[in-house]
């Protein structure tokens, strides 16, 4: 009952009808007009949201079937082979083709293909496929990546494993880096130093790497070098006081060791026979060397004793030196670690001289003058001539050389002209006093009708031979002899022949005389 009249008193505190005054204690109610018009409008917006969705779904659905329907009436192109192929640059990109259909009518030979594929170029090319048919053109693509995957080469001069001296730096010998692809990478070379070793390593432009080692040894193995002035073998007259022509000493390791040297024997002058003198020296590390001189003190020359080198090349210089070609001659000879024979004049500066002697070759006499009207007027006249030009080589040498060569060679029959019979005194009389005379067996003809440097080559190595000792005439003031002179080495050294210098204990190859 409290519960009603509770009720009661709430409704009669509301004003039921809008224009009817507010009496104490009433509260205004709801304008049902405006509840009425919220209402309706509340549910014009449920249907239109409703009706907006139900197109939605239904644009959805055409786009839908459109999509289908087109997917099964357009032409369809299938790729044989993978839609994507890597392949390396130097292979040959083969093509794998394609399949094409419109329902079950097969349009495979109508495809047409474009393709840049490029195999001697990195890179990553499309192989289209395309197909027209009826309004339909249809296109596919395969991706076909051409790639560099092998590794660069690195080639190491000189040996993997060397000796360095101890407590010394290696220095580098050299290498080279090819790729296949890129060519010479060799710049590109990165060097790691490690304590017993050198790690060589590259990247190429795909990034493939190699790498190689150097290993190193701190140790000293090569013996020292001993080099002797003058000759080796050595002939003196009676006469004459032996002097020590001298030395050097050198080693990879402790350089210049000539104070070392210690020279055992002795020679008699005066007194005939032969002596050996030994030259011994020890580097730092107790490797020795040792070389010997033979001195021979005699009256005359046997004109049949000498050592035949068989496969031996002497090369042979008259008429120098010049300061043109002598010079250039000698660099050669240098470079190619080759001794020489060089019969010198009086013509020439005299630091070639020097120089043929200090790089140990051998300095023989050919004439002061080369004048055969003069040289060959008498035996006296001939002495004089060849007096002259060996005070000159003793003077700058040191050494009174014994070994000569004619003007002309002992073959030669100008002479008859100023003297009948000169040739064969004067060869007996060589003899005599200690001299020995060589000619030759190879004519480099560079004197008279090999003037270009072909043809000296030629005249040389065409008439090379292993069975004998090969003493090759030439003339170290001809441009053309000192332009053949490498080839005429190197042909010697690939065709496995040695070098050698005359010695007073080369057998001496002599012409008839013919005067």
């Amino acid at each position: 009952m409290k519960e009603v009249k509770k009720n009661a008193v709430k409704r009669r505190n509301i004003r039921l009808h809008p224009n009817w005054p507010l009496r104490e204690g009433q509260v205004k109610g709801p304008d049902l007009k405006e509840l009425e018009y919220e209402i309706r409008k509340d549910i014009r917006k449920k249907h239109h949201t409703s009706n907006k969705f139900v197109i939605q779904i239904v644009i959805l659905f055409l786009l839908i079937c459109i999509f289908v329907g087109l997917h099964l009436i357009i032409p369809k192109i299938e790729l044989n082979g993978e839609e994507k192929i890597e392949i390396s640059y130097h292979d040959t990109y083969v093509e794998q083709g394609a399949t094409a259909k419109y329902f079950q009518q097969d349009l495979t030979d109508r495809i047409e293909i474009t393709s840049a594929v490029d195999t001697n170029k990195i890179g990553t090319y499309e192989v289209i496929y395309k197909v027209n048919y009826s309004f339909y053109t249809v296109k596919k693509k395969r991706i076909v990546e051409v790639v560099d995957k092998e590794k660069p080469t690195i080639t190491l001069e000189g040996d993997t494993e060397v000796n360095i001296c101890p407590n010394s730096e290696f220095k580098e010998i050299g290498y080279q880096a090819i790729d296949e692809y890129d060519g010479d990478i060799t710049e590109k070379v990165k060097i790691k130093k490690e304590k017993d070793r050198w790690i060589y390593s590259v990247k190429d432009s795909s990034g493939n790497t190699a790498s190689i080692s150097r290993i190193l040894h701190e140790k000293d193995e090569e013996a020292p070098t001993i080099t002797l002035k003058g000759n080796q073998t050595m002939y003196l007259g009676l006469e004459e006081d032996f002097k020590e022509p001298g030395y050097t000493a050198s080693d990879n390791c402790s350089g210049d060791i000539t104070e070392k040297v210690s020279v055992t024997g002795e020679v008699k002058s005066g007194q005939e026979g032969t002596y050996i003198l030994t030259y011994q020296v020890s580097d730092d590390s107790g490797n020795i060397a040792t070389v010997e001189r033979k001195v021979t003190v005699a009256k005359k020359t046997d004109p049949n004793s000498g050592e035949i080198k068989k496969g031996a090349i002497y090369l042979t210089f008259d008429d120098g030196p010049s300061n043109v070609t002598t010079g250039a001659i000698l660099d050669i000879l240098k470079e190619e670690g080759v001794k020489a024979t060089f019969f010198v004049t009086n013509n020439g500066p005299d630091y070639l001289i020097q120089r043929m002697y200090d790089e140990g070759h051998t300095v023989g006499l050919h004439t002061a003058s080369h004048n055969y009207a003069e040289v060959y007027a008498s035996v006296d006249n001939y002495f004089r001539d060849l007096n002259s030009v060996s005070n000159r080589v003793k003077k700058l040498t040191g050494q009174t050389s014994k070994i000569v060569r004619f003007p002309g060679g002992s073959s030669n029959t100008i002479s008859k002209r100023y003297s009948q019979g000169i040739m064969t005194q004067l060869s007996q009389e060589l003899f005599n006093r200690g001299y020995r005379y060589y000619d030759w067996n190879i004519d480099s003809g560079d004197a008279y009708n090999a003037k270009t440097k072909e043809a000296v080559y030629q005249n040389v190595t065409s008439n090379l031979s292993k069975n004998r000792a090969n003493i090759v005439l030439m003339h170290d003031i001809k441009t053309w002899t000192r332009d053949a002179l490498r080839d005429i080495i190197r042909y010697g050294k690939e065709n496995g022949y040695t070098f050698e210098r005359i010695d007073m204990d080369t057998h001496m190859v002599r012409q008839k005389i013919n005067n």
